[in-house]
């Protein structure tokens, strides 16, 4: 299956290297090649190539719609990056740092159009279904990134909003990656959405595992730096969890490090960390995520294919929720 997914990702990759190729001015189509040129997982794009496989079919037939989901994807990183003030991205420098905060905003938006443009080129028997889907997707993302910029500013929010936030940022879109797959195979709608609540469920536990990582992952592998979240005060599903559950003490210590305007990054990072550590979060999120995880699976058991058929995108799933990167 390893085999499998490396030769999807690097078909991806062939086909990506040719996006905005040979385009001018160099200032605006660069910053998005350089964002192309640093890799990834392409959970997405692969995603939805595999969904083709489930059902049999050719893969060529989904391969600009899987372009868009990435083009699209790497898009919403760039000005992520940009609102977070991010430095880092895959281990290299982000667009707003290595070039400016303007080139970011606009290179970003030939991004969106470059998606549509692959978009577009879905067969027509489909072409208004996936608009529609790809379209909705784009701005269910749109509103899951403003929930999290409007929870910066408060230190109340509750587990429920967070998991909508990561449901509209992060879920939809390997949902939609799947579904999209599964239209353009001409699958019964019960199969495509089976597919697309597999992949809701299985991003809510992507997106936990991420967060987890940011706290307790290896900076060498993660790709970006550890603690991150706890530096930028975001409110992760361990900080929720942390203001909720916290005696007196770890409370007046959270509100502490959440307040301080000057402070030492590692210090900060260390003090947060040992008050997830006493009050067990570590553990308690990764029941979540298995939860979200044993969801997804129960999804995809649902589609009406052999199972044999599934064991591929089963061996996926494993992969990105034992991943330690």
């Amino acid at each position: 299956m390893i085999h499998k997914v490396a030769l999807l990702r690097e078909k991806i990759d062939r086909e990506l290297s040719m996006v905005m190729k040979s385009v001018q001015p160099e200032s605006l189509f660069e910053p998005p090649r350089y964002v192309f040129s640093l890799g990834g997982k392409r959970i997405r794009p692969v995603l939805t190539l595999m969904a083709v496989e489930l059902f049999n079919k050719n893969i060529d037939i989904a391969l600009n719609a899987a372009l868009a989901i990435e083009i699209f994807h790497n898009f919403s990183l760039l000005h992520d990056d940009l609102m977070d003030n991010a430095d880092i991205r895959r281990g290299n420098p982000t667009v707003h740092k290595k070039w400016n905060a303007n080139t970011a905003i606009l290179s970003g938006d030939a991004m969106v159009i470059e998606a549509y443009k692959y978009i577009a080129k879905v067969p027509t028997q489909h072409l208004s279904e996936v608009l529609d889907l790809f379209s909705d997707t784009a701005m269910d993302i749109c509103v899951g990134q403003q929930y999290d910029m409007d929870f910066e500013k408060r230190n109340d929010v509750k587990e429920a909003e967070y998991l909508e936030m990561i449901l509209k940022k992060t879920a939809v879109l390997i949902g939609c990656s799947l579904k999209m797959g599964a239209i353009l195979s001409d699958a019964d709608k019960s199969d495509a959405e089976a597919l697309y609540q597999f992949g809701i469920n299985l991003g809510l536990a992507f997106q936990l595992k991420d967060d987890l990582l940011d706290v307790y992952g290896d900076p060498k592998r993660f790709g970006k730096n550890i603690g991150g979240d706890i530096i930028s005060n975001k409110k992760t599903y361990l900080l929720i969890k942390a203001l909720r559950n916290s005696n007196p003490g770890q409370r007046d210590e959270l509100d502490k490090w959440i307040t301080i305007k000057e402070f030492d990054p590692n210090e900060k990072i260390e003090a947060v960390k040992k008050i997830y550590d006493e009050l067990n979060l570590k553990v308690i999120s990764e029941n979540l995520i298995e939860k979200y995880y044993l969801a997804s699976l129960e999804n995809l058991s649902s589609v009406s294919v052999s199972s044999d058929r599934k064991r591929e995108l089963i061996e996926l799933s494993e992969n990105l929720m034992y991943r330690d990167s």
